[in-house]
């Protein structure tokens, strides 16, 4: 766009007027609209030059900023109404459901991780405690006890000592009272108990080994290999050998007769009628009715020299006399 022609300064166009004015000539009026074509009629020449003539003078442009000495035109709006409390804590209220929001956004899957272990924590303990309180009650008490692993022992005799029992839930089981009422029973060198859920108690039994039986004040007592007593009569016990030891029951010469005999095949075992020891290093056996004695020494290399005699009695059945006491040396006589 072009920019218009700048109007003349005062201080020069102030002369002119004024000599124009003191010379009786009337000053000369600028033309401000479009010129006047040629051809225009006179009618319309005089009527644009009225139109100049009482029009006002308008400035060629005009600046649509404000000038600066002149006052700006503000608006001033109604007063603002002071804040009261509730619209503050109406605020801050929002403003801590905004970030409370914010939060459950940011930490949804912690949130979610923890539900989950809380939920296999409470099922998992719900568990124990419903295993726990059914085990506890009584659908799961004694009904039935039995007794195995005895062949001297009658069994019959042991679950009436246990009768107390029934009734009892089986985690319940009160081991003491088992105890003291299998203690009556010499035969019974170990036990253990096992629960067959729902209503049955097994007490497995491991009885003593008889060796012999020892003649005492009392008759002919017999006893185990540590020399507990299991049982006395007036006679030998049938099937078991007669024990002649020096030193009586807890001598070492006792002990090295137990260790022997515990050694034997069963089928040895089960012909040995007597056996004799006047000290640890001189133990004597005698075999079935035909009186075969067997010369085993002290107790060392009791397997090897048991494994001996079975070998030899085999190979040289029938002789008088066996001589293992050197396992490298057997004597047949």
């Amino acid at each position: 766009m072009r920019r218009p022609t700048p109007l003349p300064a005062p201080d020069q166009a102030a002369p002119d007027r004024e000599s124009a004015q003191d010379r009786g000539v009337e000053p000369p009026v600028r033309q401000v609209g479009p010129p006047r074509r040629a051809d225009a009629p006179v009618e319309e020449d005089v009527a644009d030059r009225d139109d100049h003539l009482t029009a006002p003078l308008m400035p060629l442009w005009v600046s649509s900023s404000p000038r600066i000495d002149e006052p700006a035109d503000i608006s001033v709006g109604e007063e603002e109404a002071p804040v009261g409390v509730r619209e503050v804590w109406a605020a801050a209220r929002a403003r801590r459901r905004a970030l409370r929001a914010e939060v459950r956004r940011f930490t949804a899957r912690q949130r979610r991780r923890r539900m989950a272990w809380i939920v296999a924590g409470s099922a998992l303990l719900l568990l124990v405690l419903g295993t726990l309180g059914v085990a506890y009650s009584p659908l799961f008490a004694v009904q039935q006890i039995t007794v195995v692993g005895t062949s001297t022992l009658d069994p019959a005799s042991v679950e009436t000592a246990l009768d107390g029992q029934l009734g009892t839930p089986l985690p319940l089981v009160d081991s003491s009272a088992v105890k003291a009422a299998l203690v009556k029973f010499p035969l019974v060198e170990s036990y253990s108990l096992e629960a067959r859920p729902p209503h049955e108690l097994v007490v497995r039994i491991v009885e003593r080994t008889p060796i012999g039986s020892i003649q005492t004040p009392a008759g002919f007592t017999l006893v185990d290999a540590a020399g507990v007593a299991l049982s006395t009569a007036p006679q030998p016990a049938a099937g078991h050998p007669v024990l002649t030891v020096t030193g009586g029951l807890s001598s070492p010469a006792f002990t090295a007769v137990g260790t022997v005999f515990r050694a034997l095949p069963g089928d040895i075992r089960a012909q040995v009628t007597a056996i004799a020891a006047t000290s640890p290093n001189d133990v004597t056996l005698t075999l079935g009715s035909g009186g075969t004695t067997v010369v085993w020494g002290n107790a060392d290399d009791s397997p090897l020299k048991a494994k001996n005699l079975a070998a030899i009695m085999t190979a040289r059945p029938g002789a008088r006399s066996y001589d293992v006491s050197s396992p490298s040396t057997i004597v047949v006589r």
